[in-house]
Formats: structure tokens, C-alpha cells, sequence
């Protein structure tokens, strides 16, 4: 029997396999949730131009440094100036403009008073600027005023390759008038169950048949992580079968091919006969529960991944080993869940190996605290259900008491 692989050792070895798929180009509007292949350098400044940052008026803050409510300064208003628009107006000594937020900042101007710091009370929609207006503070020259270039500078480099896009990233590739993002590719998995006992959802059971959930849960963790999910289905346990599906992955000119059921030793024999005949396969015991037979290898040319059949088994598994393959391929450089430390509520048991442990964690107190979700058996796929997080038991930890501190996934987070 050969020894167990620790889970580091384990998903070391499978990532060396795996690099960074090639890059595509792709308009904005389908780019969140991406990787960039590029960085990206701005190509302007912004903001553009000086623009105002309040709704008021634009003026020399020469003219208006002895203002106040009891001294007040009246100024000749000589241009209305919107966002959008500029004007040929020049704010010279006793002059102002009026000037909505956004709007380009008139040559002589160098600072805005806002309209609530005037007499000028008449806001409503489609009033015309007065004639003139008295201003009733004073403003430091620059006050109230985006400069060019205050976020950011032409030819600056703003976002490094690597980058996963979220929606505020796609805002500021839109403001920088990016309408294609170079991007990597998105992984393409296949994934299949095998096992003569399984039927699809809606078939009528008969004896010694169950659904399939695996696949359906396999595909929506693909998808999760951004990745297209190709579904082979159920293949019966028979070689001609398992060729014929593995072949199919082939042709779907897929990047990964993972399985669920039959990884146990003795009934995984179809499987690797075939993979092993297209490419290779090395079957790892790996130091984990639930999880620990793991198949790995190639087939054709194409990485395979072979998890276990319990349900909660096969969704560790994938956690573990498939979601940082799938990162990887999509250009994450840095794809490790982040881990939150929780105490315990319950008293653990384990039998030594890394154990991943569903648990619902609450913050409560300052503190964040995790209860167990119940029965923790491999195919009670309720108690993951119930849970928001998996607890991880060091390896070699065979018991746990309450109030101990340790890490723990939480599961709803990306």
C-alpha cells in the first residue's frame, strides 16, 4: 500500500501540469469576473480637464479672499457653463461663472464657490444664471476644483496583468474608454459520473438506482469559478462506454476532463484501463477526509482528475485540487481561499488526517464561533447543505475541545 500523500504535497504535484491558457480579447460588458493578460496603461489623464467638483460658481480666488456673510463680494456672472460643455468665456478680475460639477473649469477661474455660499437661491431646474451674484465666503485657489490628471496620468500603469476584474475595475476600464479587454481564456472542463447505479434527475428510480448529483454539483462549482462546463453525463461501467465518453471530451477540445465515483481501488479499473492506454494515470491516497483517493493524470494530452464518489467527498475534493487547477488556467496568480479563524462551539474528533469539517460560522461577541452541521459522513450531503463553511483540522489533530481556535473556509465567499 503506498503512503499517503499530504494534501500540500498532493496539489503541488498536480498544478506543476497546469499554466495560464492564452489570451483573448473581449468587449468590457463581458469582461467581469476575468483575468487580465495584459496591464493596462491609461492613455490620457484623468480627470481630462479641470473640472469643478460642486454645483456653484467659478472664480478667481483673488477676487473673493475678503468674503463673508457680513462682507459680502458681488461678482458679474459672464457664462453658464453645464457638464458637458465648454465655453470661450474668460473669468477676468470682478467676473464669475456659473458651473455644474463635472463641468470644464473657465480659463481664469482657479477655484469654485459652492451655490449654498452665494445669494443665489433660485435651484430649480431650467433657472438661467443671474446677471450677477454675491458671494459670501472666501476660497483658497484650487478649492472645490479636480485638477487634470488628479487620479491618474497618461501612460501610467493602472492595473497589472493577473488582475481578476470586479465591477468597480470594469467602471474604471470604461472611464479610460477600454471597450476590449485582453483577458485569458476561460478553462474548459468536462465532467462526467460514472456507475451503472446512477439515472439522471426526473427518471423514474427503480431498485438499487440513485440520482446523480454529483455531476450537477460539479458543473455549478465549475461555473462558480468562472469557468465553461462541459457535461458528458453518466457513463455506464464498461470500457466501450468510458472510451467513448473520454474520446467525446476529446473532440469538445476541452482543457480538463473530471470524474466522480469509481476512484476507490478495484472498481476503477475501467477507467484507468482507458486513460491509461490515451495517456497516463497515477492513482494517489491522499491525507485528507473526506477525499482520500484521488486519480490523476492525462488523457491524449488532456489533464484528468478523478474524484471520489461520495458527494461530499467529490465536492471537497474539487475545492482542494480542481478550483485552484481551474485559477490557475484562468491567469490567478494568487488563487488561495482566504481563511478566517473561528472558535469552536463543538468538540472535535478526527482520526488524523486533514480534515475538512462542515460547520455553520456566526460572528458573535467580536468573535467568530462555528458549530458542526451534525453527521459528518462523506455521502451526507445535508449537512454541507447546512453549512456556510468547512472546518480545517490540521493533520495529526485528533481531537479539538471548545473554545479552541482554528481555520476555517468560509464557503458563500469567492
Amino acid at each position: 500500500m503506498s503512503a499517503l500523500l499530504s494534501v500540500s504535497e498532493a496539489k503541488q504535484k498536480l498544478l506543476l501540469i497546469f499554466k495560464s491558457l492564452d489570451s483573448e480579447t473581449v468587449p468590457i460588458s463581458r469582461a467581469v469576473g476575468r483575468v487580465l493578460s495584459e496591464s493596462i496603461q491609461a492613455l490620457f489623464d484623468i480627470p481630462p480637464f479641470d473640472n469643478s467638483s460642486m454645483d456653484g460658481f467659478a472664480v478667481r480666488a483673488a477676487d473673493v479672499g475678503a468674503a463673508s456673510s457680513d462682507r459680502e463680494v458681488e461678482l458679474v456672472v459672464v457664462a453658464d457653463i453645464p457638464a458637458g460643455r465648454t465655453t470661450h468665456a474668460k473669468v477676468d478680475a470682478g467676473q464669475t461663472a456659473r458651473i455644474m460639477t463635472g463641468a470644464v473649469l473657465p480659463p481664469g477661474a482657479d477655484a469654485v464657490v459652492p451655490v449654498e455660499e452665494t445669494d443665489f437661491n433660485a435651484r430649480q431646474p431650467g433657472i438661467s444664471a443671474p446677471k450677477q451674484v454675491r458671494i459670501l465666503r472666501s476660497v483658497q485657489p484650487g478649492e472645490n476644483v479636480r485638477p487634470k490628471g488628479q487620479d491618474v496620468h497618461a501612460g501610467e500603469t493602472v492595473m497589472q496583468a493577473a488582475n481578476r476584474l470586479r465591477p468597480q475595475d470594469i467602471g474604471f476600464l470604461a472611464m479610460l474608454g477600454k471597450a476590449q479587454v485582453p483577458v485569458h481564456r476561460l478553462p474548459n472542463v468536462a465532467v462526467f459520473a460514472t456507475g451503472d447505479e446512477l439515472l439522471p434527475v426526473g427518471a423514474d428510480l427503480g431498485p438499487g438506482k440513485i440520482y446523480d448529483s454529483n455531476t450537477y454539483t460539479l458543473i455549478s462549482q465549475i461555473e462558480k469559478y468562472g469557468a465553461r462546463a462541459v457535461n458528458l453525463g453518466i457513463v455506464a461501467d464498461n470500457i466501450d462506454a468510458v472510451r467513448a465518453c473520454l474520446d467525446h471530451a476529446k473532440s469538445q477540445n476541452v482543457d480538463l476532463i473530471v470524474s466522480s465515483a469509481g476512484v476507490s481501488v478495484g472498481a476503477f479499473d475501467f477507467v484507468r484501463h482507458v486513460v491509461e492506454q490515451g495517456g497516463r494515470l497515477d492513482f494517489w491516497r491522499v491525507n485528507m477526509r473526506p477525499g482520500k483517493p484521488l486519480a490523476f493524470g492525462e488523457y491524449q494530452g488532456i489533464p484528468f482528475i478523478g474524484l471520489p464518489g461520495n458527494p461530499v467527498s467529490a465536492f471537497v475534493g474539487f475545492e482542494v485540487f480542481v478550483r485552484p487547477a481551474i485559477q490557475k488556467m484562468s491567469g490567478v496568480v494568487q488563487g488561495e481561499r482566504p481563511l478566517q479563524k473561528v472558535k469552536l462551539l463543538d468538540e472535535i474528533e478526527s482520526d488524523g488526517r486533514e480534515s475538512y469539517l462542515r460547520a455553520v460560522v456566526t460572528h458573535q461577541d467580536d468573535v467568530w464561533v462555528a458549530r458542526l452541521t451534525g453527521h459528518q459522513g462523506s455521502g451526507n450531503l445535508r449537512s454541507l447543505v447546512q453549512a456556510n463553511a468547512l472546518l480545517l483540522v490540521p493533520s495529526g489533530v485528533k481531537s479539538l475541545p471548545v473554545g479552541a481556535e482554528i481555520d476555517a473556509w468560509i464557503l458563500d465567499e469567492y
